[in-house]
């Protein structure tokens, strides 16, 4: 009877490992057999070349007083002539904006008391640079004791950047087909497009000059682009 058990048992152990290798061994079949699948991956670079058509200026008031609190209202009266000023030369109200305001206390030579106040008001204005010789008169006149700018930008920038990454992607394509003929491949599909870092450089014209008619040359600016491109390949 332990005889007749004992072969039973061996049996059974014969068919569980024989089950099991039936079923790892299409696994290890269709491991084998897996390929990767080709690609190429290209970077394409595009670019826009525009000229600008907005400027933008900071204007600066600067006020003494003996008090803090009288340097404060002479310069928010003075801030606001300006403000006005621009706004009658052509700048819409959602163009101006008030970029800083600053007080500090003046010393005697010695440094040792206090003589005074001084306060200063920076109003930032954007407008068309056809307009901008004429606000910068404007707000020279109306009190501005400082004038920095000008700061070129384009009002329509998203738009010019999406044609500059359409010809990035087109530069993109020329690239993995000329490598997909030298290697003798199919180019297939786009799998992933990635977007590189554009670059939209802002030319600064030198400081305006404070007297009547101030000439802005606009120039031209180069909006720039880049992708990373992957296709299939056969």
């Amino acid at each position: 009877m332990m005889r007749l058990r004992s072969i039973l048992l061996i049996a059974g152990f014969l068919l569980v490992a024989s089950a099991i290798a039936g079923v790892a061994q299409p696994r290890i079949g269709h491991a084998a057999g897996t390929t990767t699948p080709k690609t190429i991956t290209v970077t394409g670079d595009g670019s826009v070349t525009t000229v600008p058509n907005q400027a933008g200026f900071d204007f600066t008031v600067d006020t003494r007083a003996s008090t803090a609190k009288a340097a404060l209202a002479q310069n928010a009266d003075a801030a606001a002539a300006v403000a006005a000023a621009v706004k009658n030369a052509g700048v819409d109200a959602a163009d101006i904006q008030t970029s800083q305001v600053s007080l500090s206390p003046q010393t005697s030579q010695a440094g040792t008391d206090i003589i005074g106040y001084a306060a200063s008001n920076t109003i930032s204005v954007t407008a068309a640079i056809a307009k901008a010789g004429s606000i910068v008169d404007a707000a020279v006149g109306a009190g501005a004791d400082g004038v920095s700018g000008p700061s070129l930008s384009l009002s329509d920038q998203d738009v010019q950047y999406q044609d500059a990454l359409k010809k990035a992607v087109a530069n993109a394509h020329d690239k993995a087909q000329a490598l997909a003929d030298a290697g003798g491949l199919s180019l297939g599909g786009v799998q992933t497009i990635v977007e590189g870092g554009g670059q939209v450089p802002l030319p600064f014209a030198q400081k305006a000059g404070v007297s009547a008619g101030v000439a802005i040359e606009p120039g031209s600016q180069t909006i720039d682009a880049s992708v990373s491109v992957t296709y299939e390949a056969s």
